[in-house]
């Protein structure tokens, strides 16, 4: 059996673990052998081929550092890139198809980037030999009874180009400087950067530099400077993060077209975008951290059901031991129950924009869901409910208010320190460690410095801090950002369970789609014109709530029969067009 060994060095701490507990604890060093000994960095290494899988040394050690893995019988070739001895290595790579756009699906840490940087010509793959320089002729020689031989035959000798949008969109700023007019114009190959601009709506950032636009900013140049190069292949790496649901639905629609005679590749978290633009679905599985493999592709329908399910039948495996399920929704049943927030009329005016929002209440044991564009004030809304803001008019009832922002601050200290303090005594409970540290997976973060950990990681420690606050009401702005589609469920549903079991007034803003359906039992839809004028429709029920906003974004859903996932229609199609003869964009029946 092919087995990988992994050591997390940031995780490795064997002057306090008891001296190096794991190369005495291990059965194969206890013969003389040194399948674990110390590195250079007094850190440990594992010699892979001696390793016989017993596992002792991941049981034991308090850090959770080491991770022993046994790779599926399927992989018996050599890895395409491994960063390094006891490091992370991935295999096969995505293949792109003329005229097509593929959809790659896979959790965070699992390989995504690697694959797409390889692609690029940003990584040359090592094939394991991370001790050799990487031979361009050997990779050309790999794939020569392929496409991908061809593909990388005319990407080192330069005949195609590429074009490609990293995903840490906010590092651009170190890399570019200047004014974004400047910028656009520069890479203006295909004549269409007017246009791209105008669709976006990101006319008054052109006099803007660069390292002064916000997230979502950043990121709606970012695509339109990577559509307008006249390219052969273009790849995006997750290119919704930061965008509001009217900017993703923008650039799905972007995507289409920009496949005429090209090649379209698309890292993506959400769902329902990911199979609106998707010709193919190529999924990619393994462990976090460790290892991914990259699937063969698949229609659109099969991939995505194949990787909720977790089996994929051609390949025989089984790479989670779950399936993910999307409940059918429940609406309007028994009475409405006990109100726990009213708020009053609210009006807001800043220098060029104002929001006028109509007075309403919140349940207790409901989560209410706030959708709509950026700019509209649905932050502003939070901030004034919290008592961060103060509205013109409208007294607000005082509340207790457990509140996470928007944009996240790294913040000093460890993980563990920073959660105990702020849930107390509840830290030690059995119901905090499984619906609140293991269902949303940072259990094994606590020991972590929190400025070490990555976005999606950040974030649902926030989320943790956030419910782990005494409080009547909690607000949470744009929580599923940076985390992949199986943490969103799960973040879904301890929000969800947590809402219940504490009977509080839950509100979320958020613009994945399916994330609020899944979560929302009420909705507030945000409307207006964009950094000008908002207002407010409801609260009303979701069924309304996700009809308006479906309408505004001129798509309509339908349930997968296998899975009740919800999908967005192909334009112009036949229920696409039925659905909305009948004014009923929602898929509620």
């Amino acid at each position: 059996m092919t087995r990988i060994a992994i050591v997390e060095k940031k995780r490795c701490n064997p002057h306090i673990c008891g001296n190096y507990l794991c190369m005495r604890l291990c059965p194969v060093n206890r013969t003389g052998e040194e399948c674990i000994k110390k590195s250079s960095d007094n850190k440990i290494l594992i010699e892979e081929e001696l390793c016989n899988g017993c596992g002792i040394c991941q049981q034991k050690c308090p850090f959770e550092a080491i991770s022993i893995i046994n790779l599926p019988e399927k992989l018996k070739q050599d890895p395409v890139h491994r960063y390094g001895k006891n490091q992370f290595e991935l295999f096969e790579l995505p293949i792109p198809k003329k005229n097509m756009v593929i959809g790659i699906i896979g959790r965070n840490g699992i390989g995504k980037t690697t694959a797409l940087s390889i692609l690029a010509g940003e990584i040359i793959p090592n094939f394991g030999k991370y001790n050799k320089k990487p031979d361009k002729e050997e990779i050309i020689k790999r794939y020569s009874n392929n496409y991908l031989g061809e593909y990388f035959k005319k990407l080192y000798s330069q005949q195609i180009k590429i074009s490609y949008k990293p995903q840490r969109v906010e590092l651009i700023p170190k890399s570019y400087k200047g004014k974004v007019g400047e910028l656009l114009n520069k890479v203006d190959e295909r004549k269409i950067v007017n246009k791209l601009i105008k669709e976006l709506e990101i006319e008054n950032l052109l006099e803007r530099d660069l390292d002064n636009l916000s997230g979502g900013e950043l990121q709606k140049v970012a695509i339109i400077a990577t559509a307008a190069k006249d390219a052969d292949v273009y790849y995006f790496d997750e290119p919704s993060s930061f965008l509001d649901i009217t900017a993703r639905i923008k650039i799905a629609r972007l995507f289409v077209e920009l496949k005429e005679n090209k090649s379209v590749i698309v890292v993506e978290h959400d769902l329902a975008t990911l199979d609106y633009i998707s010709d193919e679905i190529q999924i990619i599985y393994g462990e976090q951290g460790s290892y991914g493999v990259i699937s063969q592709s698949k229609a659109v329908r099969r991939g995505i059901n194949e990787y909720l399910d977790g089996f994929l039948p051609e390949d025989n495996v089984r790479f989670r031991n779950y399936k993910i399920i999307f409940q059918k929704p429940v609406f309007n049943i028994g009475a409405k129950p006990e109100v726990g927030y009213k708020y009053p009329d609210i009006e807001k005016k800043f220098t060029g924009f104002k929001m006028k929002i109509s007075g309403g209440a919140m349940y207790k044991g409901k989560v209410n869901a706030i959708m709509g564009s950026n700019g509209l004030g649905k932050t502003t809304f939070l901030k004034i409910i919290s008592g961060l803001e103060k509205a013109d008019k409208g007294i607000i009832e005082k509340k207790t208010i457990s509140y996470k922002p928007q944009y996240l601050k790294q913040i000093k200290g460890n993980v563990k320190e920073y959660l105990k303090e702020i849930a107390k005594e509840n830290f030690e409970s059995g119901w905090y460690k499984q619906n609140i540290l293991i269902k949303l997976n940072i259990k094994h973060l606590l020991d972590h410095d929190l400025s070490e950990l990555s976005g999606g990681e950040l974030q649902k420690v926030y989320i943790a801090a956030t419910l782990s606050t005494a409080a009547e009401i909690i607000a949470l702005d744009e929580p599923s950002a940076f985390i992949d589609v199986e943490d969103r469920l799960n973040v879904a549903e301890v929000i969800k369970e947590f809402t219940l079991k504490k009977e509080v007034c839950t509100i979320v803003v958020d613009h994945d789609v399916q994330f609020i359906d899944y979560i929302a039992d009420s909705l507030l839809v945000f409307e207006g014109m964009p950094g000008k004028e908002g207002h407010v429709y409801g609260p009303c029920e979701k069924p309304e709530g996700m009809n308006r906003i479906l309408k505004m974004l001129d798509i309509t859903y339908r349930k997968d029969k296998l899975t009740n996932r919800p999908r967005i229609n192909k334009p112009d199609s036949q229920l696409d067009q039925e659905q909305k003869k009948k004014n009923r964009y929602y898929y509620n029946e």
